[in-house]
């Protein structure tokens, strides 16, 4: 992967060597229709050709969750200095490279999320962040979190190495953050009250499936723009999502698969939609919600 002429996000927060502990965060907020869940309705679809009107009668009752206030621990912002804080300050530029366009044409400005490396443990909005969880992305204060010794075990204990690889990692959670600027998140929410565990999870793998699409839009528009993809390249992107597939993980841990557990996909689904995004570059094309198979 060609990114070292890259242009690196400032939106990184270093926590790496800060010190331990720190307060919890507090959350508050409320939620209703306003002028930023219409502006989203609108987005929404425009990119996906649905009328905003069912959008807004999807979300009525509930909308964008106000952002919270939070306090917690805060680390050195700006892009990082060691080599792979700046792939990582990259790989995020390019998203926001990639993103910024798509949210252009709609009329709105995408709004950059914030990452954060750190080690251990870290308190966010969404409670206490572990390295054991992975990588992952918190809607309420809009960061992607993520312990760097999850590359060691993307490439040791799950067999997908290489920095492609990494690169799919955080365009998968920054396609979480785009889900949640377009309200698809808060739907989530909602729906979580209304359905059965069983169901829930359903909605979840089409949820999870729809970012690795926004991933490869990630890949298709930075390739398009600045001939990142080198040869070898996407067999890593496809490498790491089978290797984090619902079925391989529970084949690798517990030697059987229980499918209605699923919350990710298989690694074929997983696959299939990333590869989707990379050839379409195209965000309608990732409506895993209304495909008829996954």
């Amino acid at each position: 992967m060609k990114w070292e002429n890259n242009r690196q996000s400032d939106q990184i927060e270093d926590r790496r060597n800060s010190p331990g502990g720190g307060r919890m965060p507090r959350i508050g907020g409320g939620r209703g229709i306003g002028l930023g869940t219409i502006v989203i309705a609108l987005i929404a679809g425009w990119l996906f050709g649905i009328n905003p009107l069912t959008i807004l009668g999807a979300l009525d009752g509930g909308g964008l969750q106000a952002p919270a206030p939070v306090e917690q621990q805060q680390g050195q912002t700006g892009a990082p200095n060691d080599e792979m804080g700046r792939f990582v300050a990259a790989v995020l530029g390019g998203t926001e490279d990639a993103w910024g366009p798509i949210f252009q044409q709609a009329g709105v400005q995408y709004q950059k999320p914030r990452l954060v490396l750190f080690r251990g443990a870290t308190p966010t909005a969404c409670g206490t962040g572990q390295s054991a969880m992975g990588p992952f992305y918190c809607p309420g204060d809009q960061k992607v979190y993520i312990d760097l010794s999850f590359y060691d075990t993307l490439r040791r204990q799950l067999g997908a190495p290489g920095d492609f690889a990494q690169a799919y990692v955080i365009a998968h959670e920054v396609g979480h953050h785009v889900q949640n600027l377009l309200g698809i998140t808060d739907q989530m929410e909602q729906a979580r009250r209304r359905v059965s565990e069983r169901e829930y999870n359903a909605l979840s793998v089409r949820l999870e499936l729809q970012a690795d699409c926004f991933a490869g839009i990630w890949a298709h528009h930075n390739h398009k723009t600045g001939g990142v993809i080198e040869p070898g390249d996407v067999e890593e992107a496809l490498n790491a999502a089978a290797a984090i597939g619902d079925d391989a993980l529970q084949r690798k841990s517990q030697g059987h698969v229980v499918p209605d557990s699923f919350t990710h996909g298989t690694s074929a689904q997983r696959q299939r939609w990333f590869h989707k995004g990379l050839e379409t570059g195209d965000v309608r094309a990732c409506d895993t919600f209304k495909a008829a198979t996954l």
